[in-house]
């Protein structure tokens, strides 16, 4: 009867959760919504620079309330379909018979990345409401905050992310080469935009580590593999 039941076991079909892919566009999705609506409502305007003259950031809180509210909404939301392509990859390598520490730093590094992008949507929707808007050193140190969140504090570990499937994915060819190294690279750029917090100059880091490693979050999640068979064939 054990015998049966370690069978059924054996043959019972790998539970690969939700798709990686769907997720990672979803959370794109979200996330590029949020940018692109908030600067169609605010006119062309992009977000403004936390490094810009105070009276110029004050004047596109005020003027562009709606736009700043609805875009940290859709980034706060977009922090969730993250959180779950962390836990998904992470929960698929181990299927996969990944036992190094590159499950669990992907799934950590998905995690934070996904609470600081959360963090910086709600920042974001504390910056639209009037009473706060009539506090100008608030607002600036908000935005500060805002900035840390959504940039170093979202990228950084989305760099360890990346890393943690791609490092597994090239060791144990559960993903073509050249992907798993395109990884690698994005991930060490991820984590230099740390200098972000000490230049500002190395702020353009940020969008160059975020972009590319959305695309290559989307590229992975239809790439790896349920079964390990299926890598090996590949």
């Amino acid at each position: 009867m054990t015998s049966v039941a370690s069978t059924e076991t054996r043959r019972r079909p790998a539970q690969g959760g939700p798709p990686l892919g769907i997720l990672a566009v979803v959370f794109t999705g979200l996330f590029l919504a949020g940018l692109i609506l908030g600067t169609v409502l605010a006119d062309g305007k992009p977000y403004p620079s936390p490094f810009g003259a105070t009276p110029d950031i004050l004047a596109y809180f005020r003027d562009h309330r709606l736009a700043v509210q609805i875009g940290g909404a859709l980034q706060f939301g977009a922090a969730i379909p993250l959180a779950i392509y962390a836990a998904t990859a992470s929960a698929r390598l181990h299927q996969l018979g990944i036992r190094a520490p590159g499950a669990t730093i992907a799934l950590v590094g998905g995690i934070l990345s996904s609470g600081f992008l959360a963090l910086s949507g709600l920042l974001a929707w504390t910056l639209s409401r009037q009473e706060v808007l009539d506090e100008p050193a608030l607002v600036r140190g908000l935005q500060y905050l805002n900035f840390a969140a959504g940039g170093p504090g979202h990228v950084v570990p989305l760099g360890l992310l990346i890393a943690g499937v791609a490092v597994p994915g090239l060791l144990a060819r559960l993903l073509p080469a050249w992907l798993a190294w395109t990884g690698l690279v994005i991930a060490a750029v991820a984590e230099v935009a740390t200098l972000a917090l000490l230049v500002d100059n190395a702020a353009y880091l940020l969008p160059v580590a975020r972009f590319t490693g959305l695309a290559w979050l989307i590229i992975v999640g239809f790439r790896l593999p349920l079964q390990r068979a299926r890598a090996n064939d590949a």
